[in-house]
């Protein structure tokens, strides 16, 4: 089971005061205790929307608020942003509580729920390591923000099967999800000043570049490497441009 202490729950811009005190009691009836608030709803005080929390007042009280779902994630090193959409490559919440943990290589988890009328933008989307999808019936698709949560925390909760530990010696956790985004933006400067990124459509294949950084797990001394080296792209692509000195 993935330990609920690694664990947030990040609301981005969550429209009703109502629906993050009944998401703080679903996260509370399933252990989990760390929520954090992307630009947090006015009301959130009100003794109306407080009861709706009940016996959960803890973790309300707690939440921390972010101005940005990257700044909410970027001690994460498994971000998993959901989807109302069945995307192609979207897990299911039970294999996240199958796989999540050994992706995370003990680091913390942030289940990322979007706002209730729109969900995630495409752009937030491609912030996060992955994509989860609640398979639900298709005459009535649609979840509130507790249920999804609550399915979620549910599935995190429920025990799984231990695996034997693997052989070899054991492997460094992964850099968080803010190191990584600055080593994507790196490249991105890097990989524009050498012409492999069209600059009026960059994010597309930078999404698929961040995905792919992702699965690979770089360790913090990794990053730090692979931001060197866009760094030095973007030098070497900045020299060709300017071309020769004169001597």
């Amino acid at each position: 089971m993935i330990d609920p202490s690694r664990v947030d729950v990040v609301l981005v811009r969550p429209a009703r005061p109502a629906n993050v005190a009944a998401a703080c009691r679903a996260m509370k009836n399933m252990g989990l205790g760390g929520l954090r608030i992307v630009e947090p709803p006015p009301g959130l005080a009100d003794p109306e929307v407080r009861s709706l929390a009940y016996g959960a007042w803890e973790v309300l009280d707690g939440a921390r608020t972010a101005a940005s779902l990257l700044e909410a994630v970027s001690d994460a090193t498994l971000v998993a942003g959901t989807s109302g959409r069945p995307l192609p490559d979207a897990w299911t919440p039970r294999r996240l509580a199958r796989e999540g943990g050994e992706r995370a290589r003990g680091g913390r988890i942030s289940l990322v729920f979007g706002p209730e009328r729109t969900g995630l933008t495409n752009q937030e989307l491609d912030l996060c390591h992955l994509r989860i999808h609640i398979p639900t019936s298709a005459e009535h698709s649609s979840l509130n923000l507790a249920q999804a949560v609550l399915v979620l925390a549910y599935e995190l909760h429920l025990p799984v099967p231990e695996e034997p530990a693997p052989d070899g010696p054991p492997v460094d956790a992964p850099a968080p999800a803010g190191e990584l985004e600055q080593a994507v933006q790196d490249l991105r400067a890097g990989l524009l000043e050498v012409g492999y990124l069209n600059p009026a459509q960059p994010d597309e294949v930078l999404a698929e570049l961040r995905r792919l950084l992702a699965r690979a797990g770089p360790t913090p001394r990794e990053v730090t490497l692979l931001r060197g080296l866009a760094r030095q792209i973007r030098w070497a692509g900045r020299k060709a441009r300017e071309g020769p000195g004169i001597g």
